[in-house]
């Protein structure tokens, strides 16, 4: 298994972590791989001293040539970022909005999510293209975002890649529909689906019964998500107590608010009926009036406690399952047959009414022979409008991509929802070109 991006800690510790506490996985070679040789040899270091204080059958090595970490290669698992991953990200977010383009995160949609794929997409195709090259049988795990411009793109480009986008978004679902509906999650069947960081709740229902659970869903969630504690006051409470509110006794000692960083959200599920798996600083990036409506003071809340949280956490190998990759690969190599609730891949015969090319967050089964998309039929009309609106911005994002034009990136900007201004549209793009040269210069 090919860890690639593992000069970061956090993805690098989590991941050696949910491998070495696999029984199936045992006996697995692990490679790290990134393009820092310093905080991949702390990785490497720290990893090879866990395996031997804990006497596990795992065996580890790193290198930054790519090539040769490829070398017979059955998993890789990519997660990167390039730069200053903050301060390209608020550049992302801020110029937009100087020029008068009104988006409410500047990560994975609207002209900020554009730029980021601009600038990401690139490098990943390059470890894709060595990967058909060295090992075409290996399944490619990606964690990176913008994920659903990234999967369509290298799709594009390689339509033969065992290419996987994974998020961890679906588990929202774990916390929230048990305290909504009263029952365990495991006595549920839920399906969800959309494109990533846009998906919704498609059905839900009682196991034990087989009764439709979404009535109970639209009944209840308001009352719920009503009356919730902001993530600043979450954050209060750890400064105050040391620990993160987990049980009810907790939470009477934190104050709540309505719908804290859901106000899209509650738009979404009151008048369309359906409950997205994600809050407003994800969902609100792709509709044209999620501005207008979102909590702003919540969404700079979160970024500022990522950015923090980020700068400061000290992250550290757990012998501990935290992400989904691994179940998945332990049920391609047990023909496990599961279902994985979210994944994303081409829309092939998954989702009426989308394009057979773009990526689509689906669940899907695992078995030997990879990882097969449940089909989801027909989407309510409403929430199939909102999806389409991406179709074109998808498209032309992977074709500036691939075809590195500058006039194919400025009609990305053109056709998505979120943009809204004519005049200024050719500047940002010069603007972000320059100060992102480095990443953007490739548009001619």
């Amino acid at each position: 298994m090919v860890l690639i991006g593992a000069g970061s800690a956090q993805f690098g510790y989590g991941t050696i972590g949910d491998i070495l506490q696999s029984k199936v996985l045992e006996g697995s070679h692990i490679v790290l791989h990134d393009i820092n040789p310093t905080t991949m040899g702390v990785v490497e270091r720290t990893a090879r001293q866990f395996i031997e204080e804990h006497g596990l059958p795992f065996t580890i090595s790193a290198t930054t040539n790519r090539a040769e970490a490829l070398q017979g290669a059955d998993f890789v698992i990519s997660s990167i970022e390039v730069g200053d991953r903050f301060e390209l990200w608020e550049q992302d977010w801020r110029i937009p909005q100087q020029y008068g383009i009104r988006q409410v995160y500047g990560e994975n949609g609207g002209p900020g999510g554009l730029f980021h794929s601009l600038r990401i997409i690139p490098p990943i195709l390059d470890i894709v293209a060595d990967v058909m090259r060295i090992c075409p049988d290996a399944y490619v795990f990606n964690f990176s975002n913008p994920m659903s411009r990234i999967c369509t793109t290298v799709h594009r480009a390689f339509p033969d890649a065992k290419f996987i986008g994974l998020c961890h978004e679906i588990g929202s679902l774990r916390r929230f529909l048990p305290e909504i509906l009263g029952v365990p999650y495991e006595a549920l069947e839920v399906r969800a689906g959309g494109l990533n960081h846009f998906s919704v709740v498609l059905s839900a229902k009682y196991k034990d019964t087989g009764k439709d659970a979404y009535p109970d869903i639209r009944a209840k969630a308001p009352a719920f998500f009503a009356n919730m504690p902001s993530l600043s006051a979450e954050h209060k409470y750890f400064k105050e107590t040391g620990k993160w509110p987990e049980t009810k006794e907790d939470f009477a000692h934190v104050e709540t608010e309505a719908w804290p960083e859901r106000r899209v959200f509650q738009v979404i599920l009151e008048k369309f009926g359906l409950m997205p798996i994600t809050s407003d600083s994800h969902f609100g990036e792709y509709i044209q009036w999620a501005y207008d409506v979102t909590d702003h003071r919540g969404i700079l809340d979160f970024y500022r406690f990522y950015k923090q949280y980020l700068s400061t956490v000290q992250p550290r190998i757990e012998l501990t399952l935290k992400e989904r990759v691994v179940p998945i690969i332990e049920g391609i190599l047990t023909d496990a047959g599961y279902v994985e609730e979210a994944v994303n891949i081409p829309n092939k015969g998954l989702i009426d009414d989308l394009p057979e090319w773009i990526a689509v967050e689906v669940p899907a089964i695992v078995d030997k022979n990879g990882v097969h998309g449940i089909p989801l039929g027909k989407l309510p009309a409403g929430f199939k409008g909102l999806l389409m609106n991406q179709v074109a911005v998808h498209d032309l994002t992977a074709e500036a991509v691939i075809h590195k034009s500058k006039a194919l990136a400025l009609q990305a900007l053109m056709v998505d929802p979120v943009v809204d201004i004519y005049q200024g549209l050719e500047e940002l793009l010069d603007t972000m070109i320059e100060y992102q040269e480095k990443w953007l210069g490739y548009l001619k």
